[in-house]
Parts: structure tokens; sequence; C-alpha cells
């Protein structure tokens, strides 16, 4: 089967398990599936590597199926290859003991696997579904295999990653390419396990159409025809207070650029006005600062009346604002208005003594949006007790009632009601100072203009994604702001070129 995009849902283990059991229910046989995965690791390998001495690891379970089903097929095609196994070959059951019969070279213990011997490995000892360390020969193969320069292929997920967990505690096959099935699972989306897999890409098996039934809420991959762009088109009706009316809370003399840069994305993101909310003190700093963004002064004591005056679309309130008690009560007065609200940085942070204050006052027409620290602070405990950061996210927005972004290499945003999304659309680029107060800054200018907050919060990730890989090397967040109109161009683009295909049936 040929490689594929990855499909818009993340399965874990049980999921796949599931997806299996009913393509057999519907008359696909699970030898069938098995073929098909072993072909689609074949087909990746040859389609980058020309024929050399290949082993395959093969395990004692299906993904040791997988692997007799790749040998057979490299050797078909004139590769030479050398089969070692983790265990007695006798002694496989089912449809791994069926494939491993259809080989017909010789199998050799994995004790005498000698990794200078080879210039490509495939790692097939075990799947996904592995909940315990590697010992014994297993362990002493993955560390052969990290002392060596050879190519390196890992069935579904690399030997000793849990495919539902982000990390793995004891050691791990480092691949250069995984290659998995139907979907991603978590293991392939978060570090550190994202960097033992390498290359992933995902191959249809053939499971067929229905198998989401009874499924829930699974977690969802962000793509590019599921985002919703602010409307970029020239209708001269439309006026600055139609297109979304955007305020953003400065913080004390000397901080205010964090929200600067949050207020200037807001703009570059199709807010009509955007409006600097600055204590007295920090007028005058905000104001030479700033050119399209207004700056208006605030009163210190009553925060839901100066809202009240601007009538905002939506607020960003954190990015800088300064750790203390004015903020605490900032923050809980606009909750108590019902705006849309964007709590990024120090209003998270600045409740990490009782978080149950802030989650008393919030709702769904909020997004915070955490790092993995400030996350912490808010939610102690859950990122350590969940299996990966998906299940640790939407139980934060559970227990907190809002909508939560939870920043990383690969960001997850949850809702109250369970829905989850995971964004992996991103560059390394983004990774500098300031790059969070501009997210914060597109979340609220597209809230502003009428999207959605949890829908706000996942188009905001992609193309704050986007621009980062319009980002030259050594941007730095005000370098962000300036490619926000590129990428959401070429977003626009794309999109419509999508929407064509699809109304031709293409």
């Amino acid at each position: 089967m040929a490689a594929t995009m990855p499909g818009p849902e993340v399965l874990d283990c049980a999921g796949m398990t599931r997806a299996d059991a009913f393509a057999v229910r519907q008359g696909v046989a699970s030898l069938t599936l098995m073929e098909r995965a072993g072909a689609g690791v074949a087909h990746a390998i040859m389609a980058r590597w020309a024929p050399r001495p290949a082993a395959i690891l093969c395990g004692p379970g299906n993904n040791g199926g997988d692997g007799y089903v790749i040998a057979r097929l490299l050797r078909d095609a004139g590769w030479p290859v050398t089969v070692f196994s983790l265990g007695d070959v006798a002694a496989l059951k089912g449809d791994a003991a069926h494939m491993a019969g259809l080989w017909t070279g010789a199998v050799k213990s994995l004790d005498s696997f000698k990794t200078e011997r080879f210039a490509l490995v495939v790692d097939a000892l075990f799947g996904a579904g592995l909940s315990r360390l590697l010992d014994g020969m297993a362990l002493k193969a993955s560390r052969s295999l990290a002392e060596r320069d050879c190519a390196v292929v890992a069935v579904d997920v690399p030997s000793g990653v849990n495919g539902d967990e982000s990390g793995s505690e004891g050691a791990c096959v480092k691949a250069d390419l995984t290659v998995t099935f139907h979907r991603l699972k978590p293991a392939h989306l978060f570090h550190p396990a994202r960097a033992a897999c390498g290359e992933i890409i995902v191959v249809d098996i053939g499971i067929p159409d229905g198998w989401r039934q009874g499924a829930g809420a699974l977690p969802e991959i962000v793509q590019l025809p599921g985002i919703t762009l602010p409307d970029t088109g020239h209708d001269r009706a439309v006026h600055k207070h139609g297109k979304g009316r955007l305020c953003v809370l400065a913080g004390p003399p000397g901080a205010t650029g964090a929200a600067r840069l949050s207020a200037m994305a807001g703009l570059k993101a199709g807010a009509g006005l955007v409006t600097l909310l600055c204590p007295p003190a920090s007028l005058m700093e905000a104001a030479s600062a700033s050119l399209a963004v207004m700056t208006k002064s605030i009163r210190e004591d009553d925060f839901a009346d100066t809202l009240s005056l601007h009538r905002p679309g939506a607020l960003v309130i954190g990015p800088g604002a300064g750790l203390n008690e004015t903020l605490k009560a900032r923050v809980l007065a606009a909750l108590s208005t019902g705006v849309q609200a964007v709590l990024d940085a120090d209003a998270l942070s600045v409740f990490a003594d009782d978080p149950k204050a802030l989650f008393a006052a919030l709702h769904d027409r909020a997004v915070l949006t955490p790092h993995t620290g400030e996350f912490e602070r808010l939610f102690p405990g859950l990122l350590d007790a969940s299996a990966s950061p998906l299940e640790a996210a939407r139980a934060g927005s559970q227990q907190s009632g809002a909508n939560v972004l939870l920043k990383g290499p690969a960001t997850v945003i949850a809702h109250p009601d369970g829905r989850v999304a995971v964004n992996i659309h991103a560059s390394g680029r983004l990774a500098t100072a300031g790059s969070g107060d501009v997210l914060a800054g597109i979340i609220g200018a597209l809230m502003a203009q009428g999207i959605a907050p949890f829908q706000a919060a996942r188009s905001a990730a992609f193309l704050h994604g986007e621009a980062g890989y319009h980002l030259p090397p050594g941007g730095t967040a005000e370098d962000l702001l300036a490619v926000i109109p590129a990428a959401l161009e070429s977003l626009g683009r794309e999109q419509e070129r999508l929407l064509t295909l699809n109304r031709l049936g293409r």
C-alpha cells in the first residue's frame, strides 16, 4: 500500500486495535492487513535507499510478523537480507507464525546480530503496545544500533517506545525512518519519543470506512482544510469596526514589549481595530512605540468598566502584565464580563498559588495558552499523570472549564467538551522569545472577527506555524509579525485550490 499524509485523527493503541478488529469484522483478513503493513514499510525503504545489506530484527509478536513480510519483499526485490529473531520462531502464533512460514531464508538468533555488517537495519522487535522497558538481547541490539552509522527503520514505533506516551523511561531504538499504519499515535507527535522516530510516514492498510463508529471524540490533527482564516477579501463595504475590535492589556513601564507584540499580531491577523490598554505610567512608552495600534490609559480600580467602554470582541491579557494582585483582579474582572479572552503568560502564572479562583471564573469563551511550565503551575502533576500532552490538555480543559492551548513543538488545543486537536504544522524557527505573544495576538484577532474560541485557537496555531516557515534564519518575533500577511496569503491560496479540487471531485 502507498504511504499517505497523516489522517485527521490520532489513535492510541487501544483505538488502533479496535480499528483492526473492525476491518476484520468487515471481511478484511488480518493476514491481509499484515501483508499491507509490511509492504508499506518495504516500499518506503526502497523509495529511499538502493539495495544494500539489510538486517531485519523480528520480535515475538505481530510487529515481528510485519518484519518477515518486509524481509520477503526486500529479498524478492534483490536486496541481500538477513533475518534475526528475538526468541524461538516455532513459538510464534497466528498471523506472525504464518508470515514467518513464508520466509524461506535462514533465521538467526538476535544474540548473533552484529550491526557493523549491515548498512540498513529494520527494527520490527516491538510495536506501539510495548509497556515495559527493553531488556536482554533487545536492549543489547538497541545499544549497538546507537553506536554504529547505519540506516535504521522502525516498524510502527521504535522499539522501547510506548505508542501512547510521549517518552520512554528506558532505552529505545533511534530510527531514521518510522513507518506507522492507518493513523499517527501519540508517541509520533510529542518529544522525546518523537525525536526517536526520525522521519515519519503513515501507510494506508485499507481499514474500511466506519471504523470511527463508537470511538468517541478522537484527537484530531489540525490540517488546512479544517482551519478558518480571516476574511482577506476586498469588500469595500467593510469598515474597521466590522473586522473586529481587539484589546490588549499592556504591562508596567519597561515591560510593554510583549503586549505590543500581541497587539501588532492582532492587526496583522486581520483585526480592524486594536487598542493597547495601558496603565497611566506606561502610556507614553506604548504610544511612542506603536503607530497603527491605538493606546488608551486605563483606570486602576475598575477594569470591567474599561472593557465596557471599549467594547472589545476579544481581549488578550497577560503578556508582560506583571505578577501582582492588580493583574489577578483584572483577569477576574474581565472574565466576569463574559468577554472572549486569551489568557497568556502572567495571567496564568499569577494564579499559581490559587488556580481554583481562576477556574471558578473561567468559561468556554476563554482560551488559556500555557507552555509546559505554566501548565504545570496551574495543573500540578497533570502532565506527569497523563500518558501524553493530548490527555493532559484535555483534562486541564475539563478541569478549568476553558479552552486550553498547550504550547510545544506539537501544540495541543482542548475544549471543555472533550474535543482535542494537535497542531504539528510549525517550524523550529518559532523557538524565539516573543513568539508566544504573537500567537496570543493571532488567537485574539480571530476571536474578535467572530471565529469561535476553540476554532480560533486551532486556526491560529496553524497560521502561526505557517508564519514560522516564512521566517528567515535568525528571525525574531518582530520578524514573525512581518511575515503573517504572507502566511495568510499562501494559506488562502492553498485553501482555495483545495476547495476547487474538491468541487471538481479530484
